[in-house]
């Protein structure tokens, strides 16, 4: 406390003291000589000591300290906060590569589902196309075989209305040949 008096009182009196003049004026040892500026000095002096007397450093102080742990407990507080935003950070990256890892493998997997059905639908058309021209073949050999068995009808039928009627018009070795050349005729 003694030296912030003193000090105080030496940067009071230091710009009247450097100050160096004429005859009549101020100079260095003016600040020790003139009685107005020790009865400010003495009244500062008083000042400070009521003041350091009635608690006002203490109080000065005290509310400096209390506003130095004010901040140092919101200094720790934003630590705290920047930790667990940084640890909340880190966590919504892992969950982001994650989802990114899920996205992926659910993208893979249904390639591969894709495929699988694309390969079953190929496997099934070509069972499909196998079974319908096994039946188109079937229908035309059966269509075939109705058709030749239909010829062979009217064939036979031709072949008796025409030994009919050479029967009828002819008698004799010629009506074998008539009926052959008959038979020509209507198969053609």
């Amino acid at each position: 406390m003694k030296r912030f008096a003193l000090a105080s009182a030496l940067l009071m009196h230091a710009p009247a003291a450097l100050a160096a003049g004429k005859e009549g004026q101020d100079t260095l040892l003016t600040p020790f000589t003139d009685t107005v500026t020790h009865l400010v000095m003495i009244g500062v002096l008083i000042f400070f000591a009521i003041v350091w007397r009635m608690g006002a450093f203490k109080a000065v102080l005290g509310n400096l300290d209390s506003r130095a742990d004010a901040i140092k407990a919101e200094l720790e507080q934003a630590a705290n906060l920047r930790e667990q935003a940084a640890e909340a950070l880190a966590l919504a990256e892992r969950r982001q590569q994650d989802a990114e890892k899920e996205a992926e493998a659910i993208v893979e997997q249904a390639k591969l589902d894709a495929k699988a059905f694309l390969a079953d639908a190929k496997k099934d058309l070509s069972d499909k196309i196998a079974r319908r021209e096994a039946q188109a073949a079937a229908r035309i050999a059966r269509a075939e075989a109705e058709a030749a068995s239909e010829v062979r009808r009217a064939a036979a039928d031709a072949a008796t209305e025409a030994a009919r009627r050479v029967m009828a018009d002819q008698t004799g070795v010629d009506q074998f040949e008539a009926a052959a050349r008959e038979i020509e005729r209507a198969l053609k």
